[in-house]
């Protein structure tokens, strides 16, 4: 089952799979790198306790910080290798973009947001609370989210409020649908 996160992992950076694509983009991309550690240090096998000290090297290394117990569904894409802070009650969809100096937490011990699938969240975008963001929805960059974002909505600004509905999840491409 892990084998198939990472392999969904490697579609969205490159829309294929293969050893050499794998190798290369372990070798060369920060945001894949960290998150075959992560699904390896996650994993309910003999094998996280091995690559959980590799991981948090990772973490610290790139400043990415996604616990290992954050529900993260397939196809998880880290645009620029972060850094980027994601609560551990944070829930995520299939196909989701998280870009570089993004946050997604929760005050006084809340549960965090719940991204649907094929979202793209731009950089420096900060997630407040629980909030519901719907799949297919785009965030634009520099947002602010504190409410509620439907599902194939754009939205930005500070506070992000919805700009469109056209266009849904537009920005999620090479979308892995071996679900």
């Amino acid at each position: 089952m892990i084998v198939k996160y990472i392999k969904s992992d490697l579609y969205r950076y490159t829309g294929k799979i293969s050893f050499k694509l794998f190798l290369k983009n372990y070798l060369f991309n920060r945001g894949f790198n960290f998150s075959v550690w992560l699904r390896l240090a996650s994993a309910k096998s003999i094998w996280a306790k091995f690559a959980y000290p590799i991981y948090y090297y990772k973490k610290k290394q790139y400043g990415i910080d996604i616990h290992i117990t954050t529900k993260i569904g397939y196809g998880l894409y880290i645009g620029h290798g972060g850094p980027l802070v994601v609560n551990p009650s944070t829930v995520i969809g299939n196909n989701v973009n998280l870009s570089q100096f993004s946050t997604i937490g929760a005050n006084g011990g809340r549960q965090a947001a719940e991204i649907g699938d094929n979202v793209y969240i731009g950089p420096q975008v900060c997630i407040v609370n629980h909030v519901k963001i719907g799949s297919n929805a785009t965030i634009g960059a520099g947002s602010v989210v504190t409410k509620d974002i439907p599902e194939g909505a754009t939205a930005a600004g500070n506070y992000a409020k919805v700009l469109h509905m056209n266009n849904p999840g537009g920005l999620v491409n090479r979308r892995w649908t071996d679900l």
